[in-house]
């Protein structure tokens, strides 16, 4: 006798999210139907989170000129799925002062999280280095290497981390007085005749693993090598930012 058939029900299960007073940036901000903003979090916990805030637009808004980027806040939200819905706001630091092409910096890195960070996916190293990066920013250390850092921590933090100490074609340690091709997808590999491709010093090399960039020459080369890999990430899509920068420090 054959076995009857059975349906087999299968229920999904959409997770629920809810948090309270979280530490967090706000990455952007845009318009919501007439009265809300659609918004990116990033979140020391919880990383980064897409939520409205329903009547934000509103002049009697509880988040009336709270939702700013580059200010610390303490955000509540709760919901289901891949959309949160923002449920307070206090402020935690005011809103850093950013002008010009620092306001451009700032841009940039929120950029690059919005981009390549997945949603609900804690980073709290990251989290705290783009902290330091903003204050950096701030108070007018050199803007290169403190991007430079962030951009390395970022890449590390998300799976693309760059190979800095070894050739990974011998296993050789990086020498400071050789060159080395960059291969994005591999890594270095010490040039011992014609090459082509991204040309990098050991020195640099060496100069991004320890966070100590200085010299024409090295953030010249740290920045081509962060902008090949990061743009190799990205795809087609252009940083508005950048374009925004021209060819300023970004």
């Amino acid at each position: 006798m054959m076995n009857e058939p059975c349906t087999a029900w299968v229920t999904v299960m959409i997770s629920s999210h809810k948090a309270s007073l979280e530490t967090a940036y706000i990455l952007h901000s845009r318009a919501y139907r007439d009265s809300s903003l659609l918004i990116d979090i990033f979140s020391r916990e919880h990383g980064r989170i897409a939520a409205v805030a329903r009547g934000a637009k509103q002049v009697k808004s509880k988040f009336n000129g709270l939702l700013q980027p580059f200010g610390l806040l303490l955000l509540s939200w709760t919901g289901r799925g891949d959309l949160m819905t923002l449920t307070d706001a206090e402020t935690q630091q005011p809103s850093l002062t950013l002008k010009g092409q620092l306001l451009i910096s700032g841009f940039y890195v929120n950029e690059l999280l919005t981009r390549l960070l997945q949603g609900h996916d804690p980073h709290q190293k990251l989290f705290d280095v783009y902290h330091e990066t903003l204050h950096m920013l701030e108070q007018g250390e050199y803007e290169e290497p403190v991007l430079r850092r962030f951009e390395s921590c970022l890449l590390q933090e998300t799976g693309y981390g760059l190979i800095l100490d070894h050739d990974v074609e011998t296993g050789e340690m990086i020498q400071a007085e050789a060159q080395y091709c960059y291969h994005i997808e591999r890594g270095p590999v010490k040039i011992t005749g014609p090459s082509q491709g991204l040309v990098i010093d050991g020195r640099t090399l060496l100069a991004i693993e320890s966070e100590t960039l200085q010299g024409v020459q090295q953030l010249k080369q740290a920045k081509q090598l962060m902008r090949a890999i990061i743009a190799h990430q990205l795809g087609d899509k252009p940083l508005r930012s950048r374009e925004l920068a021209m060819q300023k420090v970004l």
